[in-house]
């Protein structure tokens, strides 16, 4: 009584009826299935079955009556390649289909990376931009160069004034005149300081002031 009321319950789920089929691992029979339409898809297929075919061929015409497993018609052989085909199409449409989203996951992949590589190139474009502009207002090399041939030639010039005016002045006298000269000598003018006896000043008059 108390399993049937359990049954009935509205907030429980009712279990699935029906026949259980077996669970398999999708990604191994898969990866089954893409060898197998792999080797199909190969010479070596071909030509194996070209010989098998023919030796079946050859051994139910040739041998002995009582030998033959599958006399003239070769129903058992129609049957085998009948039944190949048959399960050699949904094994080629499986490992088309798995083809078919591996190529789409990888296109996904190219269009993420394409994207990614563009944002890049963008940004590199810009910073490129920015170097450009600020590079603009820093002084280049040939800039420098300019600069400093144009001081030199600016030097060489004030060299060559001062050279030709100290040409064309007099040459001054060297020595210490008689008299009437400043003490300093070479017709230089005495310079304007007090008189005091620090710098021989009244030894050199001859009379020293009286304290």
């Amino acid at each position: 009584m108390a399993d049937q009321r359990r049954a009935e319950r509205l907030d429980q789920p009712r279990e699935p009826r029906g026949v259980k089929l077996p669970r398999f691992d999708a990604e191994a029979f898969g990866r089954w299935s893409e060898g197998i339409a792999r080797g199909m898809g190969t010479a070596n297929f071909i030509v194996y079955m070209t010989v098998v075919i023919a030796l079946w061929f050859g051994w139910n015409t040739l041998a002995p009556a009582d030998l033959r497993f599958d006399p003239y018609t070769f129903t058992f052989l129609t049957l085998v390649l009948s039944l190949q085909a048959s399960y050699a199409a949904p094994l080629i449409l499986l490992a088309q289909n798995r083809q078919t989203d591996r190529d789409r996951v990888a296109l996904e992949e190219d269009r993420r990376r394409a994207t990614m590589q563009k944002a890049d190139t963008e940004y590199l474009a810009r910073e490129v931009a920015a170097l450009r502009i600020a590079l603009g207002e820093v002084a280049t090399r040939d800039f420098l160069r300019s600069e400093l041939v144009r001081l030199a030639e600016e030097l060489d010039a004030a060299a060559q004034r001062r050279q030709k005016r100290e040409l064309r002045q007099p040459d001054r006298p060297t020595g210490r005149p008689g008299g009437g000269e400043g003490r300093s000598g070479g017709g230089e003018p005495p310079l304007d300081e007090p008189r005091d006896d620090l710098d021989g000043d009244y030894v050199r008059d001859g009379h020293r002031p009286e304290s």
